[in-house]
């Protein structure tokens, strides 16, 4: 049979780009790719850059603070939203530009619209244009999940915050996990009065119970309300166009200028045709694949955050070469999932890698190393700063089984310990490590006697 292209790919994102450009340039493999919205994905339009850039446009307050304590005479007047933003629509502009022009030049023909999967070799795309390949890879991402509270459909999501047409005064954030905390971070540091409103009882579910604690402290120190415990149940209107909400205990009950909801993200499959065609989709409505990133339909591959095995931007990026490895090359590669460094962009941020001490626990002895100071430079400015270095270590291996970082760029130097931890290091190689001082980091290979053993 007669294909119009080799593979032809949904979703113009970190993770389908890259498959589809490198299956292209490097191995003469004729490719197709639709994108229904901007190229570049979530990542790039909607998530990691804007966010990244909004936090660093966030800093400067606390900077500001710092300098006048260090003696240089730092007056801050107000944050000009519109010129902020203004400034990062024309980035993210000029990086979506760039996407477009990897995959011209790597010959993959980009279509600007949504496609659907009819059958295990077919595309149907929104012109109700058919078109045929050997393979299909599914690489749709995710999209912010919206509750079914009355009223929701005034609230905003992580998609829209970054196009307001003013900076709000005040906002309701729901949500606990890493965007919520981020934005709620974010918005407090361009002097937004913030509430954050989770239903658990600690932000940041499933990173280290120490680490989460210490960064849900320092938010609450630098200004943002923290309401744990606290269902958003119901959001009106007022007669201005205020957001008036009801909170379950009454604790966050109040009017604000905008409420975004942050309760996390969903695989981006509805409406693509698979599970007609025996795809399997999981109870979340993720993709459900092999190790190599098969579906059940063998011509059918799926990468990236619809998967929803890891949701980070450079492993939809590595399960992408892990593709074109297997399918392209002769070389079949499963993705490796094991230890993989993350960082959450909160003020302070976190960086962790490896098994909380909760989950190292669970699984023999352990010994855990931790230490949390005032860093110099903060500390010096007469601030409450606190910053939290931790190692979670086999007791019988001496096998590094977790960091566990909460300070400002805890995220570059979460990268580097990663190294560490993948390779196996010990505590004792930890040890043996001479200090760079004076730094935060070198807390890391000087903690000699452990606080607890489990």
């Amino acid at each position: 049979m007669t294909f119009d292209y080799d593979l032809f790919v949904i979703g113009g994102g970190s993770g389908g780009v890259r498959a589809a450009r490198v299956a292209a340039s490097e191995h003469g493999i004729k490719v197709g790719l639709a994108e229904e919205s901007r190229m570049g994905g979530t990542c790039v339009i909607r998530g990691c850059v804007p966010k990244k850039l909004m936090v660093f446009a966030s800093s400067f307050t606390a900077l500001a603070e710092e300098g006048r304590a260090y003696g240089w005479d730092m007056k801050l007047g107000d944050f000009d939203w519109p010129a902020f933003r203004g400034k990062l629509e024309g980035e993210l502009d000029r990086l979506e530009g760039i996407y477009r022009r990897l995959l011209n030049n790597a010959g993959v023909t980009a279509y600007d619209t949504r496609a659907a999967v009819k059958d295990a070799h077919t595309v149907m795309l929104d012109s109700g244009e058919e078109i045929t390949a050997k393979h299909i890879l599914i690489a749709t991402g995710g999209w912010p999940t919206m509750p079914h509270i009355p009223g929701s459909e005034h609230a905003i999501t992580s998609n829209e915050i970054f196009h307001l047409d003013k900076l709000p005064k005040s906002i309701l954030i729901k949500g606990g996990g890493f965007i919520a905390c981020e934005f709620a971070c974010i918005m407090n540091g361009l002097g937004v009065d913030v509430t954050l409103a989770y239903r658990g009882d600690q932000v940041l579910r499933g990173f280290d119970d120490e680490a989460r604690g210490l960064v849900a402290a320092q938010m609450a120190a630098n200004g943002v309300r923290v309401l744990t415990g606290t269902e958003v149940t119901h959001i009106t209107l007022d007669e201005e166009g205020a957001r008036v909400v009801k909170t379950q205990n009454g604790a966050g009950d109040g009017t604000y200028d905008q409420v975004m909801i942050a309760t996390g993200r969903k695989p981006n499959t509805d409406g693509l045709g698979l599970e007609a065609l025996g795809v399997e989709l999981d109870r979340a409505g993720a993709v459900v694949v092999d190790e190599y990133s098969q579906t059940a339909v063998p011509s059918i591959y799926a990468i990236g955050d619809v998967t929803n095995r890891v949701n980070l931007t450079p492993v939809a990026i590595r399960e992408g070469m892990a593709f074109v490895a297997t399918v392209y090359e002769g070389k079949p590669t499963p993705v490796d999932h094991d230890l993989i460094p993350a960082a959450v962009f909160t003020q302070p941020e976190l960086g962790t890698t490896g098994l909380s001490e909760e989950e190292a626990a669970k699984q023999g002895p352990i010994e855990v190393y931790s230490t949390s100071f005032k860093p110099m430079r903060q500390s010096f400015a007469g601030q409450e700063a606190k910053v939290m270095m931790k190692l979670v270590v086999c007791a019988k291996t001496r096998k590094v089984l977790g960091c566990h970082i909460v300070a400002p760029d805890a995220g570059e130097m979460i990268q580097l310990a990663g190294i560490a931890v993948k390779m196996g290091a010990t505590k004792e190689d930890f040890d043996r490590t001479c200090a760079v001082h004076p730094t935060m980091s070198e807390e890391l290979v000087t903690m000699k006697s452990p606080v607890r053993t489990t």
